[in-house]
């Protein structure tokens, strides 16, 4: 049975790293030179991710307040990046991951910055779709990946680690439904703050080759798993109103033409 263990120093050194592979390679080269070395140097590093497990580091990702990798002029890396690179480490398994996705609080105030007036319909418990039922503002299906989790940011890190770290149809799979929840993030910049939102950030997962100071390893296109039978076609939500458009369209000109002749 594998242990965690507090000192990096085997996980930063590839000859004697003997541990979990991600895609056949030591987990911590998914980060930049550079970038791992900025993290391992933090001061957030090293005080708040030492001796983390998956336990633990899920209380912690709930503290954070903001996304994002480097910021300043000395990149420094910001706790959010710390714990990627934590995960990282630990290469926890599937069902953990599913947990972070889905964490919810036993309390009535659980959602960071009262964010439950921003989830998708008017409450938790009118939601009955085909990624789970909601019952009381809790989720039944612990793997339900379209459910929105109370811990906003702990989701996001979820998310940023399917990216590093999965196979291109499970990250389809996985990420694709969370594009429906539309919860703002914070995100920390060189420059300052800005404001971003949950579905922009799986966005940029699924679409950009850089997200938050680190590069990601380059997926196969959906389309080409898709002409594979490995994904099915993804039908968009707004798919009955543009049809619908198209249909008042196409009678509104068969009535210019009926007149005009």
């Amino acid at each position: 049975m594998a242990h965690h263990k507090a000192d990096a120093s085997k996980l930063l050194d590839d000859r004697g790293y003997g541990g979990r592979l991600i895609r056949g390679q030591n987990p911590a080269l998914l980060f930049e030179t550079g970038v791992r070395n900025r993290i391992t140097q933090s001061y957030y590093w090293k005080e708040q991710c030492f001796g983390l497990n998956e336990a633990t580091l899920c209380d912690r990702a709930a503290q954070i307040k903001f996304i994002g990798g480097t910021t300043g002029v000395n990149g420094k890396p910001t706790p959010f990046l710390c714990l990627a690179f934590k995960l990282i480490q630990l290469v926890p398994d599937k069902s953990v991951i599913f947990e972070y996705l889905n964490f919810e609080d036993d309390g009535e105030e659980s959602d960071n910055e009262g964010d439950k007036a921003e989830r998708n319909g008017e409450g938790e418990g009118d939601e009955d779709g085909d990624n789970g039922i909601m019952n009381g503002g809790r989720v039944q299906d612990p793997e339900a990946a379209g459910k929105r989790g109370a811990f906003k940011y702990l989701r996001a890190l979820a998310a940023f680690y399917i990216r590093l770290a999965w196979e291109p149809v499970e990250i389809y799979n996985t990420l694709e439904p969370l594009l429906s929840d539309y919860r703002k993030l914070k995100r920390k910049t060189k420059e300052g703050y800005a404001m971003t939102y949950m579905d922009q950030f799986v966005d940029d997962l699924l679409t950009k080759e850089r997200v938050c100071a680190t590069s990601l390893w380059r997926m196969p296109p959906r389309s080409q798993l898709e002409d594979l039978d490995l994904l099915d076609v993804r039908e968009s939500p707004l798919q009955g109103e543009v049809d619908a458009m198209d249909e008042d369209n196409g009678e509104e000109v068969e009535v210019v033409e009926s007149e005009s002749d």
